[in-house]
């Protein structure tokens, strides 16, 4: 991908933070390394102090499904960057089958989420093949459903009144 938006002089994607919305403790993806059109490659590191650390300071693997969920963030706002503008705000709907491989990501383990893209509608509607892997091991694998609505704020609102 080009452009100057996400991307800096040396070909570094720009810091997680100018591409995400995601901030303090719940931002748990450190950086993404590589995305094309259709796919994007973030890392995240386990950390012992974080606020999921198990009595192993690991990360249970059940937050596999958010750090899923904000590796298509950033790939839903770096296209929408290199398009010129905004990702517009979404919603995580879910997943039928996340399946974890181990119970937790083990204490300073340097995960790799992969998300590709495999449907996008124009009403918002998209779906994503993601994985956790650590040193070459699949570690979890989902197909997670997103909703981008056109209008987030009425979108919500309505959640909300139902």
């Amino acid at each position: 991908m080009t452009g100057h938006t996400h991307i800096d002089d040396k070909g570094a994607f720009a810091p997680i933070e100018t591409i995400i919305p995601h901030r303090g403790t719940m931002l748990l993806v450190d950086e993404v390394v590589a995305c094309s059109d259709a796919a994007l490659t973030a890392l995240a590191t386990v950390r012992a102090d974080a606020w999921y650390a198990d009595e192993h300071s690991a990360m249970p693997a059940w937050i596999g499904i958010e750090l899923m969920a904000q590796a298509v963030a950033a790939h839903v706002a770096l296209i929408a960057m290199r398009a010129g503008g905004r990702a517009r705000p979404g919603v995580l709907l879910g997943t039928r089958s996340y399946r974890a491989h181990v119970s937790a990501f083990a204490r300073d383990a340097r995960l790799a989420i992969r998300v590709e893209e495999v449907l996008r509608s124009e009403e918002g509607h998209g779906a994503y093949e993601c994985t956790i892997d650590h040193d070459g091991e699949r570690h979890a694998q989902a197909v997670i459903k997103v909703f981008q609505p056109r209008d987030f704020q009425t979108f919500i609102e309505g959640s909300f009144s139902s």
